[in-house]
């Protein structure tokens, strides 16, 4: 029954998100000319320079890109995003939206932002709209690279072609419109929260301790250190008190600790997910 329940949730979900990108499309960047980055992009490319259908140009560059899916990631999310690359393509196909503005930059903010959350939401939900992302899983387990290098790379090509084929304008506009669309993707799948880990090694540990709950009201985990060394010299024991915290707070964090430690020391590093736990949601009830 759960799992009926979650895959009723993925699906109707994936159909938002599939509904958002098709209206970034229709709606700002084909009538106006613009491209996004990855395997939409150049599916956009194609369709204006040989005047083919997008939404038959964008299945089959999706072919290959699904097919290394399928030796990479795991076949349900393989399936899950034929279907939802399909069903795209059939939206963009039937779909009869109206440019809405004539504005350049409007077009490009607006069309990555619906791009973006449409892509994001997708994502979250166990499936790909773009095959660049699913080249950059296959070349970092194969090589090592990082997907964003090969995601960037792929995407710096792909606007140099753009330029000399189409125009300079147009490729610095579909530049801007891939920065907006990637921002809202990570938005999409991490959050409008940022929170950041801190840990924090201190001969005034429990003060520290206390005033972090109480002032500025976060849950903290406190690890035992065996051995220490540092310009204070060699030290036995210690504690190291580690915490998540809503990056919103960690000016207050830092005042509150160099008042009653400056000389303690602080390790700060980015958390991409947090369940659970004592947590400050700003953005939610």
């Amino acid at each position: 029954m759960i799992k009926i329940k979650q895959l009723l949730s993925e699906s109707f979900q994936i159909s938002i998100g599939i509904l958002l990108a098709s209206i970034g499309l229709k709606a700002f960047l084909l009538p106006n000319g613009f491209l996004d980055g990855g395997v939409t992009g150049i599916a956009i490319l194609i369709s204006q320079l040989f005047k083919i259908d997008i939404s038959y140009v964008l299945l089959v560059i999706s072919l290959p890109f699904l097919f290394i899916a399928w030796k990479t990631l795991t076949k349900r999310i393989v399936l899950k995003s034929f279907l939802s690359i399909t069903i795209l393509a059939v939206f963009i196909h039937f779909e009869n939206f109206s440019s809405v503005t004539d504005d350049k930059l409007l077009i490009a903010i607006f069309g990555g932002l619906f791009l973006g959350a449409g892509i994001g939401i997708t994502i979250k939900n166990g499936a790909v709209l773009d095959g660049s992302e699913i080249l950059g899983i296959y070349i970092n387990s194969r090589f090592g690279i990082s997907i964003g290098k090969v995601i960037l790379l792929f995407n710096i090509i792909l606007f140099a072609i753009t330029a000399a084929l189409i125009s300079i304008e147009v490729s610095m506009y579909s530049i801007l419109t891939f920065l907006v669309t990637a921002k809202i993707i990570d938005l999409m799948i991490e959050g409008f929260e940022d929170y950041v880990g801190l840990m924090i090694v201190s001969e005034k540990a429990d003060e520290i301790q206390v005033g972090l709950i109480d002032k500025i009201g976060i849950g903290i985990t406190v690890y035992k250190g065996a051995k220490g060394y540092g310009q204070r010299g060699h030290k036995e024991e210690s504690e190291v008190i580690h915490t998540v915290i809503n990056r919103i707070d960690i000016n207050r964090t830092y005042s509150l600790i160099e008042q009653l430690d400056e000389k303690a020391f602080i390790i700060e590093f980015d958390v991409n997910n947090v369940k659970g736990g004592i947590l400050k949601k700003y953005l939610s009830k």
